[in-house]
This record gives structure tokens, sequence and C-alpha cells, in this order.
């Protein structure tokens, strides 16, 4: 059985040595799926020297059962549907704009926490790696990334630091790439992996997406880009 990792700090730092070869590309750039994602994504984007940036998902949940899912919307202004969902339980027009209404106030609230005046990061021809602390049915990552899609990303790639063997596999036919640091079997729970998977809290994720920005900054000024001659 692999080890217990100590925390999501040390999670991404561990599965950043398996990223190496997205290494000093100006193409690429992490996202995030907040909050747990935040931590494990701050260290892959510090050892890249690749941005960071967060990709908020709210799962749009029937209106008779909101704990299964007939879509998602994602940063970017994104809404995918499961049309068969929406047939077979009779969703109306309305319900349906009422439950979407609900979650982009809640995903506008979140982002203007996370990101306040950033503007979306445009992936459109980028290498997007996406990541989060673990995968355990990875329903949130598949909406992250079928949401993902429809930005034209050049390459998608999913990476964690633990996950579900099977989840791992099936990711295999949903993106370009899945990375998954360690595939426990039995695997039970993804918290069950690390010493200290206290929650991570929207304070924690505000500050390490400044201080992201900042380090890029403060590394652009210290390598500028050559100048270039006509």
């Amino acid at each position: 059985m692999p080890p217990r990792f100590r925390d999501r700090t040390q999670a991404g730092q561990e599965l950043a040595k398996d990223l190496t070869e997205y290494a000093n590309r100006s193409d690429v750039i992490v996202l995030a799926l907040p909050r747990g994602g935040v931590p494990v994504a701050y260290e892959i984007a510090r050892a890249l020297g690749a941005p960071l940036d967060v990709f908020v998902v709210r799962k749009l949940g029937l209106p008779i059962h909101r704990e299964m899912a007939m879509g998602a919307i994602a940063s970017g202004g994104i809404r995918v549907l499961d049309s068969e969902v929406v047939r077979r339980f009779g969703v109306s027009d309305a319900e349906l704009a009422a439950v979407t209404e609900a979650e982009r106030r809640e995903l506008a609230r979140r982002e203007r926490l996370y990101r306040e005046n950033r503007p979306f990061p445009d992936v459109r021809g980028k290498t997007v790696i996406l990541v989060d602390d673990g995968l355990a049915t990875g329903a949130t990552m598949a909406a992250a990334a079928v949401a993902l899609r429809t930005q034209d990303p050049a390459k998608l790639i999913v990476a964690v630091p633990v996950s579900a063997p099977e989840t791992c596999d099936a990711f295999r036919d949903v993106v370009d790439d899945i990375v998954c640091a360690v595939t426990p079997e039995p695997f039970y729970a993804v918290g069950l992996w690390y010493e200290d998977f206290s929650q991570t809290t929207d304070e924690e994720v505000h500050d390490l997406l400044d201080r992201a920005a900042h380090e890029r900054g403060r590394e652009r000024t210290t390598n500028p880009e050559p100048r270039r001659t006509l």
C-alpha cells in the first residue's frame, strides 16, 4: 500500500514530479477545482513555472432530487446539460432556469471571492492541466472536463494525487491524458490517503491565487522576455 500524503501541499509537490514534461512552457496553464484542488495545483504551477487559476464548477441538481445531476455550469459562462436526464425526469424550462440561476449566483459569488477582477483566462489552444485533490466517483471532474472542452484547449490533462483505480482508468476516454500519482486498492475515500485532510477555506484559496499571481509577476520582472528586433 502506498504511504499517505502529509497534506495537500506535499501531495502537489509529489504530483508535480509526474508532470515535468510540461515545465517552462508558455502554452501551459494550471486550473484547480476549488477548494481542495487549489493547494495541490499551487505547488504544481510553481514547479512547472505555469500560471494558476481556478475553474469553478457547480452541479445542476434535479428539482426533485438535488443530489442527482442533470448538468453543470462552470467558469467562463459554460453550461453543460444531460438532455437525457432532463427529458426522463420531465424537467420544465422554468425549473431548469430556476436551478441554473441559483447555481449561477453561487458560482459568481465564488469567482468574485477567488478571482476578484481577474478575467477568466483564455485557454483556447493551450495545454490545460486540471487539478483536484483526488478522485472518487469523478463526477465533478467529469463535468469540469466536458465544460472546459467547449473552450477549445489544445490538450486537456487531468492530474490528481490519488484516485480510485477504476475512476482513473475511466478518464482515459474523457481527456487527452490523466495523471494519478497513486491508485490504491482498496481505495475507500480520498481523505483516507491524507494525514491532514482538513477543509480548505475560501480565504486560503484567495491567498494562494494571489500568491501565485505575485510570484508570476516577480518572475516576469526578474526574467524579462528578450526584445524582438524588426
